[in-house]
């Protein structure tokens, strides 16, 4: 249930009305627009007579929420979130590109390709610590190591850095980190996402490869509900019977999930096509499409890449990708 106040609503009225909402046991969440005051009750709102708030002299409107998604719920916060990541932001008019290879291989790499990806354009690096692999032979990440190459590339570069999890267990080991990305293998860990919501960390989260986006967001909801609420979205692509490319990117996804949530939405096209030579096309379309950043994935030789070297683009590739996206950015929002 959503509560909408009207503006000429006091601090005293507003405070007053939570305190006897959460003496029915309901938890709230106040949302400030530029305009109107959203109350968010979560809990048995059967115990709320709507009649009986909506006539009270402050309620503009009182509606019932039936998605069961509550938090992430654009109706209980009708502005964008603006997620803050260092000095930068996500999230309503600003955009980011998010750079850096597949996994971490070694000192030299992870440092040239974030210097390189710095320069044309990227603002936060990607790398892969720990690497979720379908085969249990392959490559699986150089793990804590990896997590400490990222930092020396962050010291150097002045990037924020996103590496993914995949155990609760390694928290500690994420302190420093700037995002936590949860992959889409992930998406579904109830566990680790009730981890996730007790701090207070950014949290990349992706979709799953087989979900539907209202499980994409009782995913962030297992997130928020523990009180983080620093959460991005991102578009990955989904399975399909398509085969010319690795998955099939779900561009529809961003302008409905812009009008389901507040959360920002990124997309990442490398691992939506699998393919170099479609990332470019892609990404242009996501930011054209109004989504808050893109994840592309950037190796100094993809051929002898230890990981996705087929979708990983070279650091002159790169610097074109990073240069069209940002001139499609300038059109949609000029």
């Amino acid at each position: 249930m959503i509560a909408v106040l009207k503006p000429s609503a006091t601090k005293e009225q507003i405070d007053s009305l939570t305190a006897w909402l959460e003496e029915r046991g309901l938890a709230v969440h106040v949302s400030k627009g530029e305009t109107y005051t959203v109350l968010g009750l979560i809990g048995d709102t059967s115990k709320i007579d709507t009649e009986l708030l909506g006539s009270l002299e402050m309620i503009d409107s009182v509606k019932r929420i039936s998605e069961p998604f509550k938090n992430a719920n654009r109706k209980f916060h009708p502005d964008d979130s603006v997620i803050e990541v260092g000095n930068l932001k996500i999230g309503g008019h600003d955009f980011q590109i998010i750079a850096g290879p597949c996994s971490v291989e070694s000192h030299d790499q992870i440092l040239s390709i974030a210097k390189s990806v710095h320069a044309s354009g990227a603002s936060i690096l990607r790398g892969g610590a720990f690497k979720p692999r379908t085969s249990p032979y392959d490559f699986q990440g150089m793990r804590a190591d990896g997590i400490d190459l990222l930092l020396e590339a962050k010291k150097q570069t002045g990037m924020p850095i996103v590496t993914e999890i995949m155990n609760a267990n390694h928290l500690p080991m994420f302190e420093q980190v700037d995002i936590i990305q949860v992959g889409a293998r992930n998406m579904q860990n109830f566990e680790l996402l009730k981890e996730l919501g007790m701090i207070r960390k950014p949290i990349l989260l992706k979709r799953g490869l087989a979900n539907t986006l209202q499980e994409l967001l009782m995913s962030a909801e297992y997130i928020m509900a523990g009180g983080n609420r620093n959460i991005i979205l991102c578009e990955r692509g989904i399975r399909t019977f398509e085969t010319f490319t690795r998955n099939t990117l779900d561009l529809s996804a961003i302008p409905l999930l812009r009008e389901l949530t507040h959360l920002p939405v990124a997309v990442d096209p490398s691992h939506a096509t699998g393919t170099a030579r479609l990332v470019l096309p892609m990404a242009m379309a996501a930011a054209a499409a109004g989504a808050h950043g893109v994840m592309i994935e950037v190796h100094n030789d993809p051929a002898k890449a230890l990981c996705d070297g087929a979708q990983s683009l070279t650091p002159e590739q790169f610097a074109e990708v990073s240069e069209k996206v940002r001139r499609i950015r300038e059109v949609i929002t000029s």
